[in-house]
């Protein structure tokens, strides 16, 4: 029986292809479970957050600490997955059902293999790694550090299995899949870090633990799912256990930009921290608790970025760029919209929600306004900074989104932190405008490649 790959239609007389490969429908059942999805992974986060306070500052600080290093690994992992979907949509978008499955098992290695060498080199250098990184702490909270690195570094192989068999289901349009895994995943972590903590009182180890079991679940579920014989495209043993340079080097041309670009941004997002430390007590706790709603407020661009990487992908795969170009033009108008009414929302319940923090009157005044900052730049500029250059990156134009980003965030989002927030002394109010600059001269570049179409131009698969 021949089947339908992820809402690709045959197109219908009289009506414009480009029209039919992605209706309405099947645009909201890809897009509403993302947002799920990544609703999911931030309040699981919040939740963490509020339970570990309850092991005893140490914890804490070790769990923020040692949070701070695995957060570039974990994006290290999805920044591969990302370039192993950009390669399986496009070859779903070629209808070349048997490249689009072994792309997905090479991506599958790829991850574990690389996952694995990350986890063993961590746990050969934990105790050095963690004395460069965060010098002479007190021994407390060393030894929480050391408890949480050791545990969560046996997670990275299921943290990076998971993303790759996610990347492969989000390619098909099986998003709904990867947000009922999610939602069992996380329902595992949060019981689990409420018997650790309040029923054994394990300290830090009964918050690691149950992550650890949480992705574990994810990763096994994901793996299964990729290799189920009912799948659109199934992945084969042959196609994991083996080495294909030419599509190994597709992969990681995605891939590895992507990657040098997260990478960097972490590492500004640290040194942000660094500069923020120097403006009190006040500014530092209204910035970390607008910090958290800005996570809440930016999951509807991250959620219609990842849909721009299987629309665009699949467009490109099938080699029709008046569809990739309309779709980018609709997708983008619905990011616009579904990013005004996102933001818009968590800007008025915000008063209501920070009556519940122990902050003073004059934090509570500067954490809204920089809510307001966040929230009303993330709706003008985000859209298109983020999510649009999605859609480059899925049509093989990596190299330009990587260069634009990395000069941006060096040259706006760092030195004008230092311009304003320290020079002017406006503050974490000048460093967040920072990140507004950042995201406007993003804009106005990726829009002007946009319009160039130089990014139609672009091969990713043969």
């Amino acid at each position: 029986m021949n089947v339908r790959l992820a809402g690709l239609a045959e197109p219908r007389q009289g009506i414009p292809r480009e029209r039919q490969m992605f209706s309405n429908q099947s645009l909201k059942e890809l897009i509403t479970p993302l947002f799920g999805e990544q609703l999911l992974a931030v309040l699981v986060g919040v939740a963490d957050t509020f339970m570990v306070s309850y092991a005893g500052e140490a914890a804490v600080s070790g769990v923020s600490l040692v949070n701070m290093f695995n957060t570039v690994f974990i994006y290290l992992f999805s920044a591969l997955g990302a370039g192993g979907a950009v390669v399986v949509s496009q070859y779903i978008g070629s209808r070349d059902r048997k490249n689009a499955g072994f792309s997905g098992g090479q991506l599958l290695m790829i991850s574990a293999l690389f996952s694995v060498t990350v986890m063993a080199a961590v746990l050969l250098c934990q105790r050095p790694l963690l004395r460069l990184l965060f010098g002479e702490v007190e021994p407390d909270v060393m030894t929480a550090c050391l408890t949480y690195l050791r545990i969560s570094a046996y997670s990275y192989p299921a943290i990076a299995l998971y993303e790759a068999g996610a990347a492969v289901y989000r390619s098909m349009g099986k998003t709904r899949v990867t947000m009922y895994i999610a939602l069992i995943a996380n329902g595992i972590n949060v019981a689990g870090n409420a018997l650790g903590v309040f029923v054994f009182h394990a300290g830090v180890a009964g918050v690691a633990w149950p992550s650890l079991a949480a992705r574990c679940f994810s990763a096994v579920v994901m793996t299964v799912l990729c290799f189920r014989e009912t799948s659109i495209i199934r992945i084969g043993w042959r196609d994991f256990f083996c080495w294909d340079k030419g599509m190994v080097r597709r992969i990681l041309g995605i891939a590895v930009p992507n990657g040098v670009e997260n990478g960097l941004f972490q590492l500004v997002k640290v040194a942000l921290s660094s500069i923020t430390a120097l403006f009190g007590t006040v500014q530092i706790a209204a910035n970390g608790v607008a910090q958290s709603f800005w996570s809440v407020a930016a999951l509807m661009g991250t959620s219609m970025g990842l849909a721009f990487v299987t629309v665009i992908g699949q467009c490109m795969g099938a080699k029709d760029t008046e569809a990739a170009d309309y779709y980018m033009k609709k997708l983008l108008r619905i990011t616009f919209l579904t990013s005004a009414l996102w933001n818009g929302l968590v800007l008025a319940v915000s008063p209501l929600v920070l009556r519940g923090y122990a902050l003073s009157e004059e934090a509570v005044r500067l954490t809204l306004v920089l809510i307001c900052i966040h929230n009303v730049f993330n709706t003008l500029f985000y859209p298109v900074s983020g999510a649009l250059s999605s859609g480059l990156r899925a049509a093989g134009d990596v190299r330009f989104t990587m260069y634009v980003s990395l000069a941006s965030t060096i040259v706006c989002r760092m030195v004008f932190s230092v311009i304003l927030g320290i020079w002017l002394n406006m503050g974490v109010i000048g460093v967040a405008l920072a990140m507004c600059i950042d995201w406007g001269l993003r804009t106005v570049c990726f829009l002007l490649r946009y319009r160039s179409g130089k990014w139609k131009q672009f091969r990713v698969i043969d």
